[in-house]
């Protein structure tokens, strides 16, 4: 039936490449998010490549703390993922649901999720490097917390591989980017996990910049 056995409920977001939808299972009678990825914008620009690396890493990691890929549809020039369904990401929850100072316990539950989560992907050798409020997901009520969006993950076995410098999200960017490392390590996703640390606790960003210049400049403050 491929992606006629899903009823669209809602939209959730969309990024550059897709389009997220909630969805229900007719088969199972179950709530799930669906990443549309449309890609025949050009004969030869194919697949997204942060689509073939999210697809690769969700396929290897299984973690409750790691969003989970259920199944995989491809027709009409369409790629859909369909993945877990969780009721929002932790950035509208802070802004929506939460007042930081009548619930430290939420901010510790939160805190070792992300770390847990984050300790299984490294010690599978796998670098999210765009942590941010974002790309955590969360369910109201039971307050599970996952990573989601492994788009700009890579692989870090080997520790003279070079990458890209800019792909961490500004303001949760570790100063080694900064400064123009191009040797990533597990640090640079555990001082994005220390700035959310500081935005839950504060209820406002760590940085707020709007650029290179000025975060470093706040960073050495």
């Amino acid at each position: 039936m491929g992606v006629l056995q899903y009823e669209i409920l809602g939209k959730i977001g969309e990024g550059m490449y897709s389009v997220v939808f909630k969805m229900r299972d007719k088969r199972r009678n179950k709530i799930v998010a669906a990443k549309k990825i449309e890609f025949y914008r050009g004969i030869d620009d194919g697949v997204p490549c942060t689509t073939i690396r999210e697809i690769s890493y969700l396929k290897e990691l299984n973690h409750e703390n790691v969003v989970k890929l259920e199944e995989i549809i491809y027709e009409n020039n369409e790629m859909w993922l369909i993945l877990e369904h969780m009721d929002t990401d932790l950035k509208k929850y802070m802004a929506s649901f939460w007042k930081p100072a009548e619930d430290p316990h939420f901010i510790k539950k939160c805190l070792y999720q992300i770390l847990s989560g984050l300790f299984y992907c490294h010690s599978r050798r796998i670098l999210h490097r765009d942590l941010k409020p974002a790309n955590l997901l969360i369910n109201q009520q039971s307050h599970v917390l996952k990573i989601a969006d492994f788009g700009l993950g890579r692989d870090f076995d080997n520790p003279f591989r070079i990458f890209t410098p800019g792909m961490v999200s500004l303001n949760y960017r570790p100063p080694e980017i900064l400064l123009g490392s191009l040797h990533h390590t597990a640090a640079v996703d555990i001082w994005s996990a220390g700035c959310i640390f500081a935005e839950m606790v504060n209820h406002q960003a760590l940085f707020n910049e709007d650029c290179e210049i000025g975060l470093l400049f706040k960073i050495f403050q």
